[in-house]
């Protein structure tokens, strides 16, 4: 009788400590998959498909690859198919051509072509604005045509300070293939709102992540945190009202990160601190 009395006792116990670890498990937990820049994974001697088997080592799921990445194409094609990691993105940075990444994008079976609009000092925000998107909106048709989204990423050196203006240059494109790439870590920092306002702002029209925290003394630099700035996690970036945000908008999809790359001790760090500040971890 004592042994069957302890064993239900310890099925019980043992049932009310995995519906507590089910409750702790944040809600974000099967919604984001997790990825670095192809160019962080410094493993020189590694080859392309042996750096996306790393990739899946330390617990990494994906990368974003740069229009002008010093690699095989071919290699790149090989590794996603051998390895099952996916390159689920493209860089082209401030390139106002967009149509050659688009392609590139649709090789590699990637779902994004990230750009960004510089801004011309000597032209006025309602200038630098029509141009911009005259760039975008000429690409769109062919990323519609793809099934590829253009995904607009707030930077310092944008005319899009805000994250009102960004949503505002989103719409104006008038195309749901065009959306926003959210950088966390260039808000506070480069602009005079927090992550969370332009998380709240963005809100719907957020499609990917990228990870990173200026104020972090691991994955930052403490030099440009804004002084009084409070965050969470040793950096300036409050993950718990983004998390609040994201979840809110019911977000699901890709986070990179995005700060100095290193070696398969680094990229393990990393992976563990995005699991960590994403509440990832069930």
């Amino acid at each position: 009788m004592e042994e069957k009395s302890f064993s239900r006792r310890s099925a019980v116990l043992g049932s009310m400590a995995c519906l507590s670890g089910m409750a702790t498990a944040g809600p974000l937990v099967g919604r984001i998959k997790l990825a670095v820049k192809y160019d962080m994974i410094f493993e020189p001697e590694l080859s392309v498909r042996e750096k996306f088997n790393l990739l899946r080592d330390v617990g990494l799921e994906g990368t974003e690859l740069k229009t002008n990445a010093a690699v095989n194409h071919d290699e790149v094609v090989d590794a996603v198919e051998m390895t099952g990691i996916p390159v689920h993105g493209i860089i082209n940075g401030s390139d106002p051509v967009i149509v050659p990444a688009l392609k590139m994008a649709k090789r590699f079976g990637c779902d994004s072509v990230l750009t960004w609009a510089r801004e011309d000092s000597s032209l006025s925000y309602e200038e630098n604005f029509n141009i911009w998107r005259g760039h975008i909106v000429k690409a769109v048709p062919l990323a519609e045509e793809l099934g590829i989204n253009l995904c607009v990423e707030n930077v310092r050196a944008t005319f899009l300070k805000t994250g009102q203006q960004m949503a505002e240059f989103i719409d104006s494109c008038e195309s749901d293939w065009v959306k926003s790439y959210f950088d966390l870590g260039n808000t506070i920092s480069w602009t005079e709102q927090s992550a969370q306002d332009w998380a709240s702002a963005l809100g719907q029209r957020i499609y990917k992540l990228d990870i990173k925290d200026r104020g972090h003394p691991e994955f930052g630099d403490p030099k440009t945190k804004r002084e009084g700035v409070v965050g969470t996690n040793g950096g300036e970036v409050h993950w718990q009202k983004v998390r609040d945000i994201l979840n809110g908008i019911q977000f699901g999809g890709w986070a990179t990160a995005e700060v100095r790359g290193g070696d398969r001790i680094r990229l393990e760090r990393m992976a563990s601190w995005m699991r960590n500040v994403l509440d990832l971890d069930s």
